[in-house]
């Protein structure tokens, strides 16, 4: 099964040709053209790098993989290397997610979902890991992978998993509506905007401190030095 096997080049072209085959001419293959990335400084490998720089890519990764690495720390790694990369024409940022997921899901974590309102925090920390921080990637996606176990959680956990609206909750707790809702909005709470209002659960609630503790409280400034795929050779 996918989920348990190496993720190596060829499940990185499998994807492509997946998702874009009768869309794209060039459904499965790497790009044989030079682009760029609307809204980044970042200027991708030319398109005679791609393969090098893609196999480096996945044997960094399973190696790592193969160490224990924390999931997230290598999610961000590595699905910030693959967008720099940019190894397709067209649907890098789809594919990338995938792979991200496919790599969540092969560690025992469910999907994260990239919203419409993340996506400017979302482009930031690959902005951000342009310039050697990538806990801010890693950050969000933690922030992230906690709306996504709040929404599993409710379809099948207990009756502690249900997600209720924030002010409710107050009601069984000593903490106010208000208190409530601007922790769920600075991310310390983790919690699902539904119809206009914050909804959380009785044991996220309980836990929250935990959950996202790691994202909020890890010091800012430059992560430890990551071997960087995307790292031009200087000129001979």
């Amino acid at each position: 099964e996918r989920r348990r096997a190496p993720i190596r080049l060829s499940t990185v072209l499998e994807l492509h040709e997946e998702v874009f085959h009768g869309i794209k001419a060039d459904a499965g293959q790497w790009r044989r053209v030079n682009v760029r990335t609307g809204g980044m400084k970042h200027s991708p490998p030319r398109m005679e790098e791609v393969i090098s720089m893609m196999s480096t890519w996945g044997e960094e990764y399973n190696r790592r993989d193969m160490l224990g690495e924390d999931p997230f720390d290598l999610g961000a790694w590595m699905h910030f290397e693959f967008e720099s990369v940019h190894p397709f024409s067209d649907g890098n940022g789809r594919v990338g997610r995938l792979l991200l997921n496919l790599h969540f899901l092969k560690h025992g974590w469910p999907p994260v979902h990239i919203l419409p309102p993340d996506r400017e925090r979302y482009l930031r920390g690959l902005v951000r890991g342009h310039e050697g921080n990538l806990p801010d990637l890693e950050g969000f996606l933690l922030v992230a992978m906690a709306r996504s176990l709040l929404d599993l959680l409710d379809q099948v956990g207990t009756r502690e998993d249900e997600l209720k609206p924030l002010r409710a909750l107050s009601k069984q707790s000593p903490y106010s509506a208000k208190y409530l809702s601007l922790r769920a909005s600075q991310e310390e709470l983790p919690a699902l905007m539904a119809r206009g209002d914050w909804h959380t659960s009785e044991r996220a609630l309980r836990a929250y401190r935990h959950l996202v503790g790691r994202a909020l409280k890890r010091p800012p400034g430059p992560s430890a030095k990551q071997p960087r795929v995307t790292q031009r050779r200087s000129a001979a």
